[in-house]
């Protein structure tokens, strides 16, 4: 699920469970490969009470600067709406499962 700024607060502060939120852009490289991981995830993590979603920086500003993203991939766990974990860089999919596996 793609966010923006019109619907990341509806969607993720205003969220009561656990969700993942990658921060990227199209030209950002680690980016790329970060993608097809966060994809990966979501499809394992199916069913389970976690949202994964994505917001492109360049079109979504107010969001990304709202939450000092100054480098990216910027990986951010939310659990009720607040940020519990930021993570800047390529992550493997095994670390990223078991940073939500422990907020669930």
């Amino acid at each position: 699920m793609e966010l923006n700024d019109s619907n990341f607060e509806q969607e993720i502060l205003n969220y009561e469970g656990v969700a993942l939120v990658d921060f990227y852009a199209e030209w950002c490289g680690p980016c790329k490969m970060q993608g097809p991981i966060i994809e990966e995830l979501a499809e394992e993590m199916a069913g389970q009470p976690v949202k994964i979603v994505k917001v492109n920086v360049d079109e979504s500003p107010t969001t990304s600067s709202r939450f000092n993203i100054m480098s990216i991939p910027a990986l951010i766990i939310f659990q009720k709406g607040a940020v519990k974990e930021t993570l800047v860089g390529l992550h493997a999919k095994d670390v990223l499962k078991k940073k939500l596996e422990a907020v669930i």
